[in-house]
């Protein structure tokens, strides 16, 4: 009996271990090159890298969470004219929401997994209108306070955290507060916005979109040279999104609109 068991272990140690090894590090390799095909702006091939990991790994944190970003970067560039285009491209944000449910179930205690899903929600609310789905927004909300709270991932995670609440806050606060009140979204708050905006560039200082939205949000409030020194850095950031060009473009016109304002 003792002969059988030290037979079937050395079976497993010379056989399915080197599987398992391998199979493991295709994975890591193919999360490596779909986030090198993400910085050279490719979503479509690093889609296809993600979806070979997840025949690997169909229950792995990281792979989900990825996905759910790809999906998302993915629905952002449809079109989304007509009905039938607008219907398709919910369907995509839907399915990175879905993804973004599996990495919080799976990796619970990682903050990356929790920006996905505010992400995910956040674009679907944006869609369908923040006001109509004030639950979705919450949500959102309190994932990203979640995240921020686990503290994990990296300054880049991070700030990214404080970012997309920063916007959330923004974005609801648009709304005269005793109307947005009534449906649960009085928290809303443009100084918060602007404070988390500021703690987005303080831990990560080379990203364009923080540097706008954050002039955007000095212009709400009147603060038009603080606007100018935080939009006129948008051009000197590297470029990291493929619509970074276009921030670029809009910081410029918004440098130009507010020139002679005081």
């Amino acid at each position: 009996m003792k002969l059988k068991i030290f037979t079937i272990a050395a079976f497993f140690l010379l056989f399915l271990s080197p599987l398992i090894l391998s199979q493991t590090q295709s994975v890591e390799d193919l999360l490596k090159q779909g986030d090198e095909l993400i910085d050279k702006f490719d979503d479509q091939g690093a889609l296809e890298s993600f979806q070979k990991a997840e025949k690997l790994a169909p229950d792995n944190w990281e792979v989900n969470w990825r996905l759910s970003r790809v999906y998302v970067n993915l629905a952002n560039q449809m079109p989304a004219k007509t009905d039938e285009q607008q219907n398709a491209q919910l369907a995509v944000y839907q399915k990175a929401l879905g993804f973004a449910n599996k990495a919080v179930k799976e990796g619970p205690d990682k903050s990356v997994t929790y920006l996905r899903r505010a992400i995910a929600n956040g674009k679907i609310a944006l869609f369908k209108g923040v006001f109509s789905v004030a639950k979705v927004v919450n949500a959102a909300k309190d994932d990203l306070e979640k995240a921020i709270k686990l503290g994990n991932g990296g300054d880049f995670i991070q700030a990214l955290c404080y970012y997309v609440l920063g916007r959330t806050h923004a974005k609801v606060s648009e709304k005269w507060k005793p109307a947005r009140s009534i449906l649960g979204l009085g928290w809303g708050d443009i100084d918060v916005a602007i404070q988390d905006y500021n703690t987005a560039i303080k831990l990560y200082p080379d990203f364009r979109m923080f540097y706008l939205d954050l002039g955007k949000a000095y212009i709400r409030e009147d603060e038009y040279q603080k606007a100018r020194e935080v939009l006129n850095k948008v051009a000197t950031c590297t470029k990291r999104e493929s619509d970074d060009d276009l921030r670029t473009a809009e910081a410029k016109k918004l440098l130009q609109e507010i020139k002679d304002e005081d």
